[in-house]
């Protein structure tokens, strides 16, 4: 197995990982009979972000992202059909799926229609995953700032910080050695995100406290 293989293998389990921690949300749905602990959100913009990534890797004919991301993609659709099916707010996540849907489907038709096939079309497909993608690693910054400002890590999970930091990890580097910057550039937030949770999770977290005062399983 060579470097590029072992990447890639690296990608696809830890990638799975992460998203396979909207599971605990799914039980936590069952057991409760409820979402109204649960944000809907992240299920619907990750699905997004799958699907583009899954465009982008039909395109490049990259078998990494499109085994990751259709795993993906079908996790966050198993998740927000679970959400729908337990929220009393079915109105309000109606009509953000709807708009999600729109959204997509605008997407689809600019990428497949308007624009030539090409690297033209790989290129503006790629930067548009690379923008939707860091703006999900930076949007839980002011949940960050916040957390400083009480000193308490209990909004943090710990062992998503580890999987979004190998996930990160490994992404980074197989985008360097595919020399695919789309892929590279929009993962090392990730990285810099993870190490600074762990860092307030040394910081913020009691040396003498026998158990952890940060959530093990969601943010």
């Amino acid at each position: 197995m060579d470097f590029l293989e072992f990447l890639s293998c690296a990608c696809i389990v830890f990638t799975v990982g992460m998203f396979s921690t909207g599971l605990t949300d799914l039980k936590k749905m069952r057991a409760s009979q409820s979402a109204d602990s649960v944000q809907f959100l992240p299920f619907l913009t990750t699905c997004l972000n799958n699907l583009g990534w899954l465009y982008y890797g039909i395109l490049k004919r990259d078998r990494t992202l499109v085994l990751v991301n259709t795993i993906g993609a079908s996790l966050q659709t198993l998740y927000i059909v679970s959400y729908c099916h337990y929220t009393k707010e079915r109105r309000r996540v109606t009509s953000h799926t709807l708009a999600a849907a729109a959204v997509l489907c605008g997407g689809w038709l600019y990428f497949s229609m308007l624009l030539p096939p090409g690297d033209s079309q790989l290129a503006q497909l790629g930067l548009t995953c690379s923008v939707f993608t860091i703006s999900m690693y930076l949007s839980p910054l002011t949940d960050l700032v916040e957390i400083v400002r009480s000193k308490n890590v209990s909004r943090l999970s710990f062992p998503l910080t580890v999987a979004t930091f190998f996930t990160s990890t490994s992404w980074t580097l197989y985008g360097l050695q595919l020399q695919d910057y789309y892929i590279m550039v929009p993962n090392t937030p990730g990285i810099a995100t993870s190490l600074i949770r762990f860092y307030l999770f040394w910081r913020f977290t009691p040396a003498n406290q026998d158990s952890p005062s940060y959530n093990l399983l969601q943010i």
